[in-house]
């Protein structure tokens, strides 16, 4: 088996006197698509900035890509749950997607044409090429959402990491954008965050189940039962075709 890209081994985090991880040791391989899902505050988002190195962990060793988390930074792609800029700031979809070249030097330099020609294949692939020149406050939530994906592909990663990347689109909308995500693994890794088990279950290889501490399956091990006896809740399952 190839080295894996993300390699946690019995890592702890707290927020405080808050235990938000406990002991989480994860391998994920090359090309992989593992969905992630837990019960709220289960520390899902804090495992991806762990990944990130946002954080550092408490105790246990985080590597990305065989080296530490910070070095593989400009090697990651990252789509968060929410846009953390004002809608209102004055500037285009356009703009935003060039946002994920930065690492390429273009800091306080304008950008050329080479580099507004190397996005519109991304902008194409998510369907909003047309909206390139629309300001982002003029977005509903959903094109707002693969604005921020276009963004991190621009980047032009190894690995993918979205949190919640298709809560605020609607179904179909949710359809096409898994979709693209399987066909992403062919060329990273894809991470993804979800409450939706029995959708993601169509698309991803293997299922993370997070509540502070993390326990590893095959999609098609993974029931109803099986989440209610984690979690102690409900979880949506729905229909899929595996």
């Amino acid at each position: 088996m190839s080295q894996p890209v993300i390699s946690l081994d019995q890592v702890s985090f707290a927020f405080g006197t808050e235990h938000v991880l406990k002991n989480v040791s994860l391998d994920v391989q090359p090309h992989e698509f593992l969905g992630l899902i837990g019960p709220n505050g289960g520390g899902k988002s804090t495992l991806l900035r762990l990944i990130l190195g946002l954080l550092p962990p408490q105790s246990g060793e985080v590597q990305v890509l065989g080296t530490s988390p910070r070095k593989a930074a400009r090697q990651l792609g990252y789509v968060p749950q929410f846009a953390r800029f004002a809608r209102a700031f004055p500037i285009s979809v356009e703009d935003v997607v060039l946002m994920g070249r930065l690492k390429r030097g273009r800091m306080l330099l304008p950008w050329r044409r080479r580099d507004r020609d190397s996005i519109t294949p991304t902008l194409e692939r998510l369907g909003i090429d047309h909206l390139r020149h629309k300001p982002v406050d003029a977005l509903s939530g959903g094109q707002l959402q693969r604005v921020l994906i276009a963004r991190a592909l621009a980047a032009e990663p190894r690995i993918l990491l979205l949190d919640e990347p298709t809560a605020s689109v609607d179904r179909d909308g949710e359809t096409t954008l898994f979709e693209l995500f399987s066909e992403l693994k062919r060329e990273m890794t894809v991470m993804v965050i979800s409450h939706d088990l029995g959708f993601i279950s169509d698309y991803v290889d293997r299922v993370a189940c997070l509540n502070k501490q993390l326990i590893m399956h095959p999609t098609e091990a993974v029931t109803a039962d099986t989440i209610n006896q984690l979690y102690g809740e409900q979880v949506q399952m729905v229909h899929h075709h595996h």
